[in-house]
């Protein structure tokens, strides 16, 4: 029993020191946390609390996240752009963010029904933000906790966009990221497109589905610029399965620099009334009635900001030009389409659907869509793609299909189920 007791003892230390030093951590997480909180959620002039559960802080502009920034901490805020692209309607009062229409059919030219309904977000039936102030979706504690670490929080994973050439299967197990998008190469100052919105199933929680735009500049592997934006279902961000408007942005391939929405600083709102992470409400029903968002993102010539406007009239912010490298210049690829996670987690491809959660084939009122896709060029003016490439990574997962005509403009279908007898 003597010569036991030594070992006894070194056991009954090592269990301590292990108990204490989880203590330790935890209790550091938490401070760590906490003062991540505290940075994120500035103290607000008027909070509102929305039905999905959001608690929405109205913050007043000069006090916005973006401010954290080194490069903008003397930044004069620009409260609008000195150029725009020459079709937009520069009445910022035109509400059409959201439109529905219960019948609209690109194969009789796109033509819309004259039922058109002006909608917002959640949290706008409870309250508004007063003028000088942004709506700022509010970080709670548990948000923070979900993700992996606190410095990763409100952050993608590198590998977010779709690059051209990754079709080995290999390559896609590897990194999770699939796509079906559409795409055009060349000199481009700003991109716009009309994106059906839908509420598709995600499979587990760290997986996610999303469609949008992005504005691409600077090599994959190491110094990326990239610009994003459109909305997104992904329950690790969120803490639900709401479909929600954000944005994105980074210059390192997603590597240290930028993030989500607000979540760190960097974009720059102007706009009292769209809460960027806010849900969107309604969503397109299958077969049903169909809601769209238009997205706007574009250069300013004069002072190389990159603005973003919502709707037909919304300018929500802007990205400034000193975030970036290669996007000081122009962006030399752009994106459009949607992207999911496929984590494969039971050895089998995710059920995660992506856009409507139906192939291409489907069409309308049942497959998702972009529609009027543009580019911005040279002379700020916008135009349709010269060439509209498409790439997917697992058509029998994810595909798109493009096509042209009037109203529509250049458009495609996109989307699909996952996991299905094609895509085991």
């Amino acid at each position: 029993m003597s010569e036991m007791k030594p070992v006894f003892r070194f056991v009954v230390v090592l269990y301590m020191l292990t108990a204490a030093s989880l203590c330790y951590a935890g209790r550091s997480r938490k401070v760590e946390v906490m003062k991540h909180l505290n940075r994120l959620n500035k103290r607000p002039v008027k909070s509102i609390e929305s039905p999905d559960g959001d608690i929405i802080d109205c913050v007043r502009i000069s006090h916005q996240p973006a401010f954290d920034h080194p490069f903008l901490k003397n930044h004069t805020i620009k409260m609008r752009p000195n150029y725009q692209p020459n079709w937009i309607n520069n009445n910022n009062n035109n509400n059409n963010d959201i439109k529905v229409s219960s019948m609209m059919n690109p194969s009789k030219d796109g033509e819309l029904s004259s039922e058109k309904e002006t909608m917002t977000q959640l949290w706008n039936s409870y309250g508004k933000c007063p003028k000088g102030t942004i709506p700022v979706r509010r970080t709670k504690k548990e948000d923070v906790l979900r993700a992996s670490s606190v410095k990763r929080y409100g952050k993608k994973s590198s590998s977010t966009f779709a690059q051209l050439n990754s079709i080995d299967p290999d390559l896609i197990n590897q990194n999770g990221h699939q796509h079906a998008i559409a795409y055009a190469q060349g000199e481009f100052y700003g991109a716009k497109a009309t994106i059906n919105v839908w509420n598709p199933k995600i499979h587990q929680s760290n997986e996610f589905s999303l469609s949008q735009i992005w504005l691409l500049g600077g090599s994959f592997a190491s110094d990326l610029n990239s610009i994003e934006a459109g909305w997104q279902v992904s329950p690790d961000l969120y803490g639900d399965n709401n479909t929600r408007l954000f944005i994105y942005w980074t210059s390192d391939a997603y590597q240290a620099t930028g993030c989500y929405n607000l979540l760190c600083s960097g974009f720059i709102q102007t706009n009292n009334e769209i809460a960027l992470g806010g849900s969107i409400s309604p969503i397109s029903q299958f077969d049903g009635s169909q809601y769209d968002i238009t997205i706007l993102i574009w250069k300013d010539p004069d002072e190389g900001n990159w603005w973003m406007q919502f709707g037909n009239g919304k300018v929500l912010g802007y990205w400034p030009a000193t975030l970036f490298s290669y996007l000081t210049e122009s962006a030399s690829l752009i994106e459009w389409g949607g992207e999911v996670v496929n984590t494969a987690s039971d050895g089998q491809h995710t059920t995660t659907q992506m856009g409507s959660g139906q192939f291409p084939q489907e069409g309308f009122s049942k497959a998702s869509y972009f529609r009027n896709i543009q580019t911005v060029d040279e002379s700020n003016s916008l135009r349709d793609p010269k060439d509209l490439n498409t790439f997917s990574e697992q058509p029998n997962c994810y595909d798109v299909k493009t096509d042209s005509n009037g109203k529509w403009g250049s458009h495609f279908y996109y989307g699909g189920p996952g996991r299905n007898p094609n895509c085991p």
